[in-house]
């Protein structure tokens, strides 16, 4: 091949498509010196190969941050429980910022928020409480396309990570077409060097859930906007590489003998298959061909990794450690470890589209093993991924998530109740109300369960607990209500504080009145004889929706006659446009100075 402005082209083309790092060196040290174009091309590309090495420390760091973090938060809570169950009685003191009416009857203000020190505080906690509320605060959707947003926390942590991503793209990068070999190269290292994290995020199975608690659910948002990212990275491969055989290759090889490379055809279809990945994975695809989405996904991004693996030798080590996170927590967790088969009773609901699943069994003996699966019991609010083979053929490979509605089992219960409440939409869920019509009962394959504690520890930790439910999000509220109920009666009887009393208040929004069947009245009076103040308005079929930011505000304040300048916890479970008010609403709350919390349960975005 020719040389084109002191650059072989050929040379370099060859290098950057084949040649290993170890053989690059030596050739590099062969070259002539007079070339010196040549040399700072393949000088770039050498400190691609290390520079990149450094991306995936740099995520660890990251990790590392926000496991100190976790943990710091974690051991904080656990001190001041401590702190709490060696007080008698919950006393006032140990809260702080916190003054009970009924012990300071002729003081209601505490000597400490007096002078300057708390105008100090009050400018200084002002400003916390704006970021606070700012980070709190979820934007509406996009116009036109109506994409929901997520919290402007979750966004900054994208960010963040985009960011990061586009200074290990563009450093020490020349942009130029004589250089184009070098920035193909970059883009495509940046890429495979994030398959790892990818998997790893979409992992029902992770070491980050252990780390910081944050279950798969809760990253999927990072993980489906790393793929779009990577898949910005392969196109912009792609159409570098296309880019240099137009410029200084067309000349000397056609562009289907281009095509023909082995190293490029590869490349080409590991490209169409993460493209289209990305194309089936859109939310209108989703809900509309769920189980084609499910299937695609599953051999699209096994055809993928195998194209990548023959595609580059240099992709080959994450390829391997994708493969590994997957196979892990595929065959050995999913398949393995925790699936089991459970027959269950399925019947339908009054609604008519709404099917009730519930098994029971004897939950084993408190022994020193506890397997990972559901027979051992769960936690509020935790899910699982159901599995019925009756169905037909096709369901027997498909897995479909689902809350468990039902209380979880604690150490002193002999017995699990296992319930689930699926409404019928299409697909799956469509097929089992069928089945429900003409059957009483059904093997269930039962993954799981899922999920983080976090929403159960942050309302533990404050003194006013409110959840809030649209529909069948009660799937969600009830456990967390019931564990809330139970813990703090628990700990009246024992006289123990490690749960001080939590005052809980339930707002439940139903769009018909035959959904407040879907819990029975019996176990609503329940709640309400363990202290819970429930708000169920009327439903918004025939009544529109209810004014929620209204009702929260309600929900704040009906304490406030027995526990002044409380904490307060929220847990929203519902659909988007009420994930978004409630959210936007404690913001508010929050901005003008309340001490509140908010956890909004929900699968993806």
């Amino acid at each position: 091949m020719t040389e084109i402005s002191g650059i072989d082209v050929g040379d370099v083309f060859r290098l950057m498509l084949r040649a290993r790092a170890s053989d690059t060196v030596d050739t590099l040290s062969s070259l002539d010196d007079s070339n010196e174009r040549r040399r700072k091309a393949i000088e770039s590309i050498l400190f691609s190969r290390r520079f990149i090495l450094l991306y995936n420390i740099v995520l660890v760091g990251l990790l590392a941050c926000f496991t100190v973090w976790y943990w710091g938060r974690r051991i904080g809570r656990f001190r001041r429980r401590h702190a709490l169950s060696r007080s008698p009685h919950n006393k006032p003191a140990i809260h702080s910022n916190q003054t009970r009416k009924d012990d300071n009857e002729g003081e209601t203000t505490p000597l400490l928020h007096q002078g300057k020190a708390h105008i100090s505080r009050s400018k200084t906690g002002l400003v916390i409480a704006r970021v606070q509320a700012w980070l709190m605060y979820q934007p509406p959707n996009v116009p036109y396309i109506h994409k929901v947003l997520p919290s402007n926390a979750t966004t900054v942590g994208i960010l963040l990570l985009l960011g990061i991503n586009l200074f290990f793209l563009l450093y020490q990068a020349e942009l130029s077409v004589a250089t184009a070999f070098v920035f193909a190269d970059r883009a495509g290292l940046l890429f495979v060097a994030n398959l790892p994290l990818l998997y790893l995020l979409a992992a029902k199975n992770q070491p980050i859930k252990i780390l910081t608690d944050a279950s798969y659910e809760g990253l999927n948002i990072i993980h489906r906007r790393l793929g779009e990212w990577m898949c910005l990275l392969a196109l912009l491969h792609t159409g570098s590489m296309v880019l240099v055989w137009y410029t200084t290759l067309s000349t000397r090889l056609s562009f289907s003998r281009f095509l023909a490379l082995p190293i490029i055809w590869l490349g080409l279809l590991a490209f169409f298959s993460y493209e289209m990945l990305y194309l089936s994975s859109l939310g209108s695809f989703r809900q509309r061909s769920y189980e084609v989405f499910l299937g695609l996904h599953v051999v699209l991004q096994i055809a993928a990794l195998a194209f990548l693996w023959f595609h580059h030798h240099n992709s080959q080590p994450y390829v391997l450690a994708a493969v590994c996170i997957f196979a892990v927590d595929r065959l050995v967790f999913r398949l393995i470890l925790k699936s089991r088969t459970v027959k269950a009773d399925i019947s339908v609901m009054e609604d008519g589209e709404t099917v009730l699943l519930s098994s029971n069994w004897q939950l084993p003996q408190s022994s020193w093993w506890r397997s990972f699966g559901i027979k051992d019991g769960w936690k509020p609010a935790e899910h699982v991924f159901l599995t019925v083979p009756a169905l037909s053929h096709k369901h027997f490979v498909q897995a479909h998530p689902f809350t468990i509605a039902s209380a979880a089992p604690t150490s002193a219960d002999s017995h699990a109740w296992l319930n689930f409440l699926i409404r019928a939409q299409d697909g799956f869920s469509r097929d089992l109300l069928r089945y429900a019509e003409f059957h009483s009962s059904v093997n269930v394959r039962v993954d799981g369960p899922y999920g983080s504690s976090h929403a159960l520890e942050m309302l533990h930790d404050n003194d006013v607990a409110v959840i809030v439910a649209g529909g069948s999000g009660i799937a969600v509220a009830f456990p967390l209500v019931w564990s809330l109920l139970k813990a703090s009666a628990q700990g009246l009887e024992l006289e123990s504080s490690t749960h001080p009393k939590t005052r809980v208040s339930l707002i439940w929004v139903v769009h018909d009145q035959e959904h407040v069947d879907w819990s029975p009245q019996d176990r609503l009076n329940e709640l309400r004889e363990l202290g819970c103040k429930i708000m169920i308005p009327p439903p918004t079929r025939k009544a529109g929706r209810p004014d929620l930011p209204h009702l929260l505000e309600t929900a704040v304040n009906a304490w406030n006659d027995e526990i002044e300048d409380p904490s307060v916890g929220v847990v929203v479970a519902g659909p988007d446009g009420m994930n978004r008010s409630c959210r936007n609403t404690c913001a508010n709350l929050v901005s003008r100075g309340a001490r509140l919390e908010v956890s909004v349960e929900k699968f993806g975005w």
